[in-house]
């Protein structure tokens, strides 16, 4: 079997290595200064202020002869463009042209050891600790060069890579001079000093994305792209309902098929071919009886069932009286707010190749988690996780749903029983069936102002959905935040299925409560919705953002509803502000909903690549306007009904509005989360438009043209 190697190609100058052979890794540091960094936090340590540990380093910043340098990070590529952002934070600290960086990304073997990409973390955590790896690894040059130039160190300065005299110009030496032929693990004493933001020459410009044009002409790779020699297909034996069990199973006729080889291990039943299609034809002819599903549970009787079942509340957030606050207000309001599941519905759906040789098992998965699968693999192997190594290629979407990385398991097990590499692909339909999905929630908001109109107690109950994103920006002096149950755990089988992380995890769910019931209670106020926010808002960067989307919108205040289907929601996530206004025509007779604009402020600090932050989030909007107008997972006893695109409808570009972004210049703050903030806003700030547009409050996700109509009645 031929050694497994997948070095991508790509344009001269675009720097990304997607997958490296361990021999091609130990030619690439065997000369060279190698430079070694803590990747986790560490007590006190900030993101503005990273500390370096004194010993368990576990990460890799290489400088090679050539004077190309090569990150090796935990992290994954699966659309969010980190791939290009983080090699402009490195190439900025290190004086070197973003053009001579290159960067592999979620190999267990050549990376550093990561817990996931999830959480917009990549930037905002991982990314000060690169900065301080790579300023770190500027100041030891620069000591290498005083040593080999016979200069002082405060007579260097560098630039594109070179370390020249600021007095003697003549006399330099370049970075690829200073490593060559030696392998030099050393560190500075002290901390290196980290550039000011106005020296800035690479951070805060738009760098092109090094993966477009290999997505744009089909050369990127994916999990289910890489082909092992005699890879094999397989189709796997898997249950009509969730909660069924497998009681007997007939796999005389799928064995018959030329070519086809069962593999039964334990509860997985699998068949194998060359060809996906003959695999699919041989798993139909498995003759299999499972136990029905013990759930009775739809999506219409689940929010019931969530109150029932939900875990005793506990306070996440507090403060005053809610009791003192209730006398003192003048007019009260209460709402419950409903939101559905919903699926990931990624463009790849879950895949994996692995293949065993030699005592060592080798993953390539599409997964945000690659060291942590690598954990899981080992355990189900009952293997050294040394003997376990995944990379992870580009991945085709992920949105927190592929943390859960379950495919990985299962080619690893295949390939381990069958002795051949195994290539799992999921159907469209197993990708709904064995999603983890963005789970059901039922929040109540119990608030009322004062005769001044400010807002004098609020009392927030959520089951289902967590406490992110529920946190109080507004000055209120009595609150109380409970959330009973969360999307990460299903205490008390609250949930029919498995559910976990969707962008901005449960924050969907919190802004849209808290945002709408803002509005109903500026409605009550008799007053303009962006100045009702205003009055009870003292947060300086929480106004900034609502008066620079208020500008670019040209909001003109009027109390709603006004009849022009303008809507404001403001939000914080990932630490980053942002506030949304958009414009909605609804069509009363129908109920369908159609986004005009929507114009959307962030302050997420120092911006580390402004057309990458754009992106981020347009595509969030994009996304956004599925889980607000669409997407909804139906099921019935433990039966998911939606299972493919004709029935689960996704945002598609004819309902794509005009999108306007404002980023906010904050050079004193460091750089934030960018890919969850600007969705969080865009249930509420629809639902806030279609109330101004036609007086009714729609208070469940999704806003389908029925629920429109229903409200209209109401």
């Amino acid at each position: 079997m031929s050694r497994a190697k997948d070095v991508m190609e790509v344009p001269e100058g675009w720097g990304f290595v997607q997958t490296m052979d361990r021999r091609d890794f130990l030619k690439l540091t065997g000369s060279g200064l190698l430079v070694l960094w803590s990747v986790d936090p560490l007590p006190g340590q900030t993101a503005a202020a990273p500390q370096r540990a004194a010993a368990d380093f576990n990460s890799f910043l290489h400088i090679g002869a050539d004077g190309r340098v090569t990150c090796l990070v935990g992290k994954i590529e699966m659309g969010q463009g980190v791939m290009t952002s983080l090699p402009q934070l490195a190439a900025e600290e290190l004086g070197v042209p973003l053009s001579s960086m290159d960067i592999v990304m979620g190999d267990t073997d050549l990376c550093p050891s990561d817990r996931g990409t999830f959480g917009s973390l990549s930037i905002r955590m991982f990314g000060p600790t690169l900065r301080a790896a790579a300023a770190e690894a500027r100041a030891v040059l620069v000591q290498m060069a005083a040593e080999r130039l016979g200069l002082p160190v405060a007579d260097l300065e560098v630039r594109e890579g070179i370390v020249r005299s600021k007095t003697h110009p003549a006399r330099q030496v370049s970075y690829g001079e200073l490593t060559a032929g030696k392998r030099i693990e050393r560190h500075l004493d002290g901390q290196a000093a980290l550039k000011k933001v106005g020296a800035f020459t690479i951070m805060g410009q738009s760098a092109p994305r090094r993966d477009a044009l290999e997505k744009v002409t089909g050369k990127a790779k994916f999990a289910g792209d890489i082909v092992p020699t005699g890879a094999l297909h397989a189709r796997i034996l898997r249950p009509p309902s969730h909660g069924a069990k497998l009681l007997r199973a007939d796999t005389a006729k799928a064995s018959a098929v030329p070519g086809t080889r069962v593999v039964r291990d334990g509860d997985l039943i699998a068949v194998l071919h060359e060809h996906y299609d003959e695999a699919t034809r041989a798993l139909g002819l498995i003759k299999a009886t499972f136990s029905p599903s013990p759930s009775k549970l739809t999506h219409e009787t689940i929010f019931e069932h969530l109150q029932k079942v939900a875990p005793e509340a506990r306070t996440t957030d507090s403060r005053g009286s809610l009791s003192d606050g209730e006398k003192s207000a003048s007019q009260i309001v209460e709402q419950t707010y409903l939101k559905g599941y919903v699926a990931h519905a990624p463009m790849e759906t879950h895949s994996a190749v692995a293949m065993a040789e030699k005592g060592k098992v080798t993953v390539w998965a599409g997964t945000q988690t690659p060291f942590p699968l690598k954990t899981q693999i080992a355990r189900a192997l009952n293997i050294a996780p040394e003997k376990v190594r995944v990379i992870t290629p580009y991945v085709g979407g992920g949105f927190g749903g592929k943390s859960a990385s379950q495919q990985g398991i299962e080619a690893a097990r295949l390939a381990m029983a069958s002795g051949k590499p195994v290539r799992v692909m999921w159907s469209r339909e197993e990708e709904f069936f064995f999603d983890t999905f963005d789970p059901a929630a039922v929040i109540t908001i119990r608030a009322g102002f004062d005769a001044a109109k400010k807002i004098i107690f609020w009392d927030n109950t959520i089951i289902g959905a967590g406490g992110r994103g529920s946190a109080l920006f507004y000055e209120v002096p009595n609150h109380r935040t409970a959330v009973r149950g969360g999307w990460n755990a299903n205490p008390a089988g609250m949930h029919p299925f498995a559910t976990g992380p969707w962008r901005a995890p449960g924050a969907n769910a919190n802004v849209f409560a808290r945002e709408s019931h803002m509005d109903m209670m500026a409605a009550k106020a008799g007053m303009d919705p962006v100045e009702f926010r205003l009055w009870n808002l003292s947060d300086p960067r929480m106004r900034r953002v609502l008066e620079a989307a208020a500008k670019q919108f040209a909001w003109t205040p009027k109390p709603g509803p006004s009849g022009r289907g303008f809507g404001v929601a403001c939000g914080d996530d990932a630490g980053t502000y942002v506030a949304a206004m958009a414009e909605v025509k609804v069509d009363k007779a129908t109920g369908r909903v159609q986004v005009v604009r929507v114009v959307c402020a962030q302050d997420m600090g120092i911006v580390v690549n402004p057309e990458g932050a754009r992106q981020q989030m347009e595509g969030c909007i994009t996304m956004g306007l599925g889980y607000t107008l669409s997407e909804e997972v139906r099921f019935k006893d433990g039966v998911v009904l939606d299972t493919n695109f004709d029935t689960y409808e996704l945002p598609r570009f004819s309902g794509v509005p005009r999108i306007e972004t404002v980023i906010l210049d904050s050079p004193d703050l460091a750089p934030q989360g960018g890919g969850e903030p600007a969705i969080v806003t865009t249930g509420a700030v629809l639902a806030n438009a279609v109330f101004d547009a036609v007086g009714a409050r729609v208070v469940q996700l999704p806003m389908t043209p029925a629920r429109v109509k229903s409200a209209m009645k109401g």
